[in-house]
């Protein structure tokens, strides 16, 4: 199984990067981890093959980890010619902002049936929903009003365990999502700078006692923890980089 960082940035394209996309690859399981609105550049850059990607698992609604969506869509419709079966997961309210951010990309597109089966489901914090071959746990984040819909995700497939924080202040839920995962990947916007609904590094420091991934993996960097690159005691995702998990 192998992870890769299609796009490893923030909102704002620091340093250059393209927004979230992660992908995770096995012998059976193929999905995405958030699709921000740069995720096809990045997906086409890196030659992947966008049909057999079977799910997606959205953590929130915001562009630079949901706004690609239209893009793989639509070019599921009418330029890779997919047939095969995609679910799509999030957050409560996924079925109406996919409608609506279809139709703010690309008006009336949401009303025009897919070629093939497209599955919406919205999932809950604390309540695990099996999704093909991935066992998806979801955790409250923190980004926004209290109990809306932001999520972390504990993914399990194949013997792997991988977490992501998503965007979050700092939460003990984190705790649970990432406990002893076969890879962890964090938001550390910040070095130790304390921004309301996003994480810094030194509040994911103070717990990773008590997470104990096997791997960790930080991203969504602002330039602030671009330019420590180098001299952080942790890994550090960039576009395109991929990661083997080993097999089961």
């Amino acid at each position: 199984m192998h992870f890769r960082f299609i796009g490893s940035g923030d909102a704002f394209g620091s340093g250059g990067r393209l927004n979230t996309c992660f992908q995770v690859v096995g012998e059976k399981v193929n999905y995405l981890i958030d699709i921000g609105a740069s995720s096809m550049i990045g997906m086409k850059a890196q030659g992947i093959d966008r049909n057999a990607i079977q799910a997606i698992f959205v953590t929130h609604f915001h562009a630079d980890h949901f706004g690609g969506l239209p893009f793989f869509m639509l070019d599921a419709q009418f330029f890779s010619r997919r047939t095969q079966p995609l679910a799509i997961v999030g957050p409560a309210g996924l079925v109406p902002w996919y409608e609506r951010v279809m139709e703010t990309s690309f008006p009336g597109s949401s009303s025009t049936k897919p070629r093939f089966a497209l599955e919406l489901i919205e999932v809950a914090p604390g309540e695990p929903v099996t999704v093909g071959d991935v066992t998806v746990k979801p955790f409250q984040a923190v980004h926004g009003n209290p109990g809306g819909p932001f999520l972390s995700y504990r993914l399990e497939a194949e013997g792997k365990a991988v977490a992501y924080t998503g965007d979050t202040e700092w939460t003990e839920a984190l705790v649970d999502a990432g406990f002893e995962a076969d890879l962890m990947v964090a938001e550390a916007y910040f070095f130790d700078k304390k921004v309301k609904l996003h994480l810094d590094l030194d509040s994911l420091e103070k717990g990773l006692g008590r997470m104990r991934p096997r791997r960790l993996v930080l991203t969504h960097m602002s330039d602030d923890m671009l330019a420590r690159i180098g001299t952080l005691p942790y890994e550090t995702a960039s576009d395109g980089l991929v990661i083997d998990l080993g097999g089961a």
